[in-house]
């Protein structure tokens, strides 16, 4: 009995781990933007961005489920050398955008408390770096992301209740859409499971010993339960930004969540931003490291052996950046813009070994999931090379 329950309690981390990974500022900021560009219309990009999201994500846990291997692993048995190019994507893109949940983190208490941003953001590190040190860091970590994600859905559906949205209006734009916007799309699915985001689960499911074909159907249900639980979040901010905006109100360009948060239950409402920014972000904060971790430790017996201690150097580096120097804009866009690519260059290596025996053994992949995945490495792989042909430029002008 106690064996099964550990196994649920793994199951259900590994499905907040990855959606408390993909609910960072970045998050919070893009889904407001967009509901404030496209007003109901949004529910339907939305809409498209889940099974986008579901197609890559259950391609990525399934493979390295009944492959037993991490990704990184993976891609230098379809093509030597591929899982180390994919790790130090992995890996710089995961400090760069931890830079910004660190500053997010401090954000969250500076609201809360009056705390300086950079006070905020040290102490926010302290707190991620506990969870790492303590005796039993897997189960620690699984409590804290399912708690701070259920504290985050809870106060943003309080603050939807306040901002009285028009629901019907959001449900016939879900089908019906007055404009398609397929950047938004696209920047949905990258931000939910671009990255190291995706594999976040897919490895705290390995690293629990949750594998082989056996697991499959619990791993499916995960990965599916995990874009879930992301997705209900991503719904319920749209609605609270659709309500505010639908009255006519204009969102602070500087800040727009907690705009909506503020407009939308006055300073209460600003109060629960403060609550829901830093669970963002320091769940963001937790799931980086960790997940960024995993995919050098098996390149060396040391790194495997004092991986906790590389997880806390990873979100020290990440602070002492922030604190120090700041967010650094122009390296955010490079990193951003290369992390654009990982996803369709992982999964694409993902859907290949899904089809070598020597990784795979016997396990017949679903040609349906081979189909939904091909669709998102090609508008992802094109959106991403788009995005480096007309950003980077713009970092040298």
């Amino acid at each position: 009995m106690e064996k099964k329950d550990n196994k649920l309690r793994v199951l259900v981390g590994a499905v907040f781990l990855m959606a408390t990974s993909a609910i960072g500022p970045g998050f919070l900021t893009q889904t407001t933007v967009f509901t404030q560009q496209l007003v109901a219309s949004f529910g339907f990009v939305i809409l498209i961005s889940i099974l986008l999201d579901i197609g890559a994500q259950a391609n990525i846990w399934r493979i390295i489920a009944v492959s037993e291997k991490r990704a990184q692993d993976i891609a230098n048995e379809v093509l030597p050398g591929l899982g180390y190019v994919i790790a130090g994507l992995i890996v710089l893109g995961g400090l760069a955008f931890n830079v910004g949940n660190i500053g997010g983190a401090g954000l969250g208490i500076n609201v809360l408390f009056g705390m300086s941003t950079e006070m905020g953001a040290i102490v926010s590190a302290v707190i991620a770096i506990i969870i790492f040190l303590v005796k039993e860091a897997g189960k620690m970590m699984d409590r804290f992301t399912q708690m701070l994600g259920i504290v985050m859905i809870g106060l943003t559906l309080y603050v939807v209740w306040t901002a009285h949205p028009p629901l019907g209006e959001a449900a016939v734009r879900t089908i019906v859409p007055e404009k398609i916007d397929f950047l938004a799309i696209v920047t949905l699915v990258g931000g939910t499971v671009g990255g190291y985001i995706t594999f976040s689960g897919g490895h705290r499911l390995l690293d629990a010993g949750i594998k082989g074909k056996n697991s499959l159907p619990e791993v499916t249900k995960s990965a599916i339960s995990a874009i879930g639980v992301a997705s209900l979040m991503r719904i319920l901010l749209f609605l609270a930004a659709l309500g505010v905006v639908a009255q006519g109100l204009a969102l602070d360009e500087a800040n727009p969540p907690a705009s909506v948060f503020r407009l939308a239950a006055g300073e209460v409402g600003y109060k629960l931003f403060g609550i829901v920014m830093w669970a963002a972000a320091i769940t963001s904060v937790v799931g980086s490291a960790y997940t960024s971790m995993t995919f050098i430790r098996t390149f060396h017996p040391f790194i495997e052996k004092y991986h906790r201690l590389f997880i806390v150097l990873f979100i020290i580096v990440s602070t002492f950046v922030f604190v120090f120097i700041g967010r650094p804009v122009k390296t955010l866009i490079l990193v951003g813009a290369l992390n654009g690519l990982v996803l369709p260059i992982s999964l694409g290596v993902m859907l290949v070994a899904a089809y070598k025996r020597t990784i795979v053994g016997d396990y017949k992949h679903p040609l349906w999931l081979t189909i939904f995945g091909g669709i998102v490495v090609i508008l992802m792989a094109y959106m991403g090379i788009y995005t480096i042909i007309h950003q980077l430029p713009q970092l040298f002008e």
